[in-house]
């Protein structure tokens, strides 16, 4: 047991900024081979020292040991909500990645401190003991919270509903139970994130692993079946307390962004589809007196396109639609980064006035039809998925695949995986790709990313800046 907190931990945003810039990069990748010559998934260690003789290549790795895990989106074992007054896991420390499997429901608890360059497995805790104490399967997102390691379930064991979230212990890691105490109306789940100065909880909606798994399927989206709702909970009673629907044309509500400051009672969510038009939109929640209200502050239209030229679910529509994958907020709580993966495009936006965003910036990379191309490659195959934002918000980190099905739906002609790193002057200034940061990763696709010592969208901050 450490006899002080982690240094990677801050009281507050503020003081995570002026922390070190981190030298290494964790990026999850997806093997796409054919059935008779899969590998495992793995864990690659990128080097994102800027004056490094192996700056912007892979220089560790380590292969899952099962294959067919479909790794996806990971976390911290801990961060800096461990400094919480409240917290009763203040010894713990950040040193494992836990990565789960969203195929097979394991979940991968990795080692990065005595060797961060050569992480170790050190358990996996198998999908029927998920199940057996949580009766929830295909874990999504994991969030380090003061009280546990919180994760995301898309749904039950046999494919179907609720979807919901569950808690591992912060010591051994085995799963606790199912967190919800009274889940209300909830059904739907995909994310999982926290005002944590109010002690509001937060989740969204995808889809049952049923309907996701094998792609997106088109009676159900223009049916308005996947996710248009947002979730609030009283953190500390794990109860629900509010729903909010969005409307059903706004479809696949996903990524939670709340500000980091915990004095602010807001946040944004992204999402991917609106079946009336084909754009995508980013929304706030913010808390007031009579509860939590959300409101559609961005919106982005589809771009028209040649038919010919989109995958068969497009072509009727003879347009690509955005298809907000992903957002995330910098640390500062000033500036929103949008991908748009369909368009191939990652937006930057100046949010200091939540409710009034201003965009500051675009840069085009990949796309369905445009595969713009990357100063140090040619035209790109996939689009800005997963964004992380370094703690001081002058440098961006992208990948480009969502999920091999959908990947097969929305890229037929196949993607070939990258990450590209983009660099963003703070106050709305350049925001470019920095033409020496390219990793290829031949027959793989890349996914989330974390970097050493945290990054925007890992840590929640008990302290206000």
């Amino acid at each position: 047991m450490p006899f002080k907190p982690d240094p990677s931990f801050y009281p507050s945003p503020a003081s995570a900024i002026q922390g070190p810039t981190e030298e290494l990069a964790y990026v999850v990748t997806l093997n796409t081979g054919t059935d008779g010559d899969r590998r495992p998934d793995a864990l690659c260690v990128v080097d994102v020292q800027d004056d490094s003789e192996s700056y912007g290549q892979v220089v560790g790795r380590l292969d899952m040991p099962n294959v067919g895990d479909e790794l996806h989106h990971f976390g911290w074992n801990a961060c800096s909500s461990a400094l919480c007054p409240w917290a009763p896991h203040p010894h713990v420390e950040r040193r494992y990645l836990l990565v789960p499997g969203l195929r097979s429901s394991r979940m991968h608890v990795i080692d990065v401190k005595d060797d961060p360059v050569n992480p170790r497995l050190v358990k996996v805790v198998e999908a029927g003991t998920i199940a057996r104490r949580t009766n929830y399967s295909r874990p999504h997102t994991t969030h380090c919270g003061p009280d546990g390691i919180y994760v995301s379930a898309l749904g039950a064991p046999d494919g179907g509903g609720p979807g919901g979230v569950f808690l591992l212990d912060h010591d051994d890691f085995e799963p606790l139970g199912a967190w919800e105490l009274d889940r209300g109306p909830q059904h739907l789940a995909y994310d999982v994130w926290w005002n944590i100065g109010f002690d509001t909880l937060l989740t969204s909606e995808w889809g049952t692993p049923s309907m996701v798994e094998d792609g997106l399927v088109p009676d159900l989206l223009l049916a308005g079946e996947y996710g248009r709702r947002l979730h609030v909970w009283d953190m500390r009673r794990r109860r629900h307390r509010q729903e909010i629907d969005l409307g059903p044309e706004q479809q696949m509500v996903l990524e939670l962004r709340p500000a980091h400051d915990p004095s602010r009672p807001y946040g944004f969510v992204g999402v991917v589809v609106s079946t009336a038009d084909l754009s995508a939109a980013v929304w706030l929640w913010r808390r007031d007196d009579d509860g939590v209200r959300a409101q559609k502050v961005i919106e982005i239209p589809p771009e028209p396109a040649d038919p010919a030229d989109l995958p068969p679910a497009l072509q009727p529509f003879s347009a690509v639609p955005p298809l907000i994958t992903d957002i995330d907020l910098s640390v500062d709580d000033s500036t929103l980064y949008v991908s748009c993966w369909g368009t191939g495009e990652l937006k930057r936006f100046d949010v200091t006035d939540p409710e009034h965003p201003k965009e500051t910036g675009s840069v085009h990379l990949g796309g369905i039809v445009r595969r713009a191309a990357h100063p140090a490659a040619g035209a790109l195959k996939g689009g800005p998925q997963m964004v992380e934002v370094s703690r001081d918000g002058r440098r961006v980190y992208l990948t480009n695949s969502l999920y091999a099905s959908w990947d097969a739906q929305f890229y037929p002609a196949g993607i070939d995986g990258w990450m590209v790193k983009l660099d963003s002057e703070p106050n709305g200034g350049a925001f470019a790709p920095d033409p020496d940061f390219f990793v290829e990763f031949a027959g793989e696709r890349p996914h989330q990313v974390r970097l050493q010592g945290g990054d925007a969208s890992s840590d929640s901050y008990c302290f206000p800046s």
